[in-house]
C-alpha cells in the first residue's frame, strides 16, 4: 500500500468518524451524509480494488 492509498484511507475514516462526532454533538442527523458518504467512498475503493502492486504495472 503506496502513501497515496493511505492518505485516502485515512481521509475516509476521518469523514465517518467526523460524522459521528457531530451528528452526536450538534444533535443533527444532516451529520449522516458524512457517514455515508465515508462507508461509500471505502466500499467503492474495495470493490475497484485499487491497491498498489509490489511488481509495478503488469505490460
Amino acid at each position: 500500500m503506496n502513501g497515496a492509498l493511505k492518505a485516502a484511507w485515512a481521509l475516509t475514516a476521518f469523514v465517518v468518524v467526523a460524522g459521528i462526532v457531530l451528528w452526536i454533538v450538534y444533535d443533527r442527523p444532516v451529520f449522516a451524509v458524512f457517514i455515508v458518504l465515508g462507508v461509500l467512498t471505502g466500499i467503492g475503493a474495495l470493490v475497484t480494488g485499487r491497491t498498489a502492486s509490489e511488481e509495478g504495472p503488469t505490460p
